[in-house]
């Protein structure tokens, strides 16, 4: 059974840093995509990034290049995202999620239908 457990819920000022984890397990496969998405109140779930297992190719939505940074830990397999420099607008649910249907984050937040889902973490980031 494949599970993703997030770690890492807090709230932050506006400026400051904070980083997720998430633990994943019942993989089937070495190759697959691993990321995060995120939903505010009120609006579509949100690719934020992703890595490939295969490769460690990576992907940014443009609003978190430059802040947001996504890692893996293969022995421990896990996955972080560190967030930098949050703005009021990060203030989301933020869940893990995988895809073992594919390596590569090219289409990761297009096949979303098909991802496996940790329970989500919300983040709060105040002005």
């Amino acid at each position: 059974e494949v599970q993703l457990v997030e770690s890492g819920e807090d709230l932050v000022q506006a400026g400051g840093s904070l980083r997720l984890s998430c633990a994943a397990s019942g993989f089937t496969s070495d190759d697959y995509a691993i990321g995060w998405f995120r939903q505010a109140p009120g609006k579509e779930r949100e690719g934020v990034s992703c890595i490939s297992s295969k490769d460690g190719n990576t992907y940014y939505a443009d609003s978190v290049k430059g802040r947001f940074t996504i890692s893996s830990d293969n022995a421990k397999n896990t996955v972080y995202l560190q967030m930098n420099s949050l703005k009021p607008e990060d203030t989301a649910v933020y869940y893990c999620a995988a895809d073992l249907d594919s390596a590569d984050c090219t289409y990761f937040s297009t096949n979303y239908y098909r991802h496996y889902w940790g329970q989500g973490t919300q983040v709060t980031v105040s002005s």
